[in-house]
């Protein structure tokens, strides 16, 4: 009589049981590069594995790592090919970028720092949300800094990318007078 066969390992599983879901959650929470990079390189980047893990309420990595400030996650993140940068969340239909904006509530620099980290990897911010609002509408009406991001990416995206940046005008148009 043969030994029961044994159940093919998960090709993210580890030795404590929990999932390559659970360990890209648990170092979006942290902020822990080390576990991301260590179970980025287990799943191979695997950009199905990294759009599908979700919490309960439907929150991505991306949304977690956004929710707890977790800018050095996120950047790592965002580097990973075929990730999706406007996932909508179960419960309120939010995207990262939404999350990033309630985070400007709680620490303005932090806030900024990541929405800008998500504009710059091409988060949409026309995505509304299960009220029907974008990011801007949800931003705080005092903080015109984020709002002026937020207008000048809508603007960018309805533009087809077309929009020259200031800091990008070397020179000006040569008509200058002296």
């Amino acid at each position: 009589m043969s030994p029961p066969a044994q159940p093919a390992p998960t090709p993210a599983g580890d030795e404590d049981g929990a999932s390559p879901r659970e360990l890209l959650l648990e170092a979006a929470r942290r902020d822990n590069t080390d576990l991301l990079n260590e179970v980025l390189e287990k799943i191979q980047h695997n950009a199905e594995i990294l759009n599908s893990a979700a919490d309960a309420l439907g929150n991505t990595t991306l949304h977690v790592a956004t929710q707890y400030g977790s800018y050095d996650v996120l950047d790592t993140l965002l580097d990973c090919s075929g990730l999706e940068v406007d996932p909508t969340n179960t419960l309120d239909r939010d995207t990262p970028l939404h999350k990033a904006v309630y985070l400007c509530r709680e620490d303005r620099n932090l806030g900024h720092a990541i929405v800008d980290l998500l504009l710059d990897a091409g988060a949409d911010p026309r995505i509304r949300n299960r009220q029907k609002m974008r990011p801007i509408d949800v931003a705080d009406q005092n903080d015109t800094e984020l709002r002026n991001m937020l207008r000048q990416a809508e603007y960018k995206v309805e533009m087809g990318d077309d929009v020259v940046q200031e800091d990008e005008q070397d020179g000006g148009s040569g008509s200058e007078s002296d």
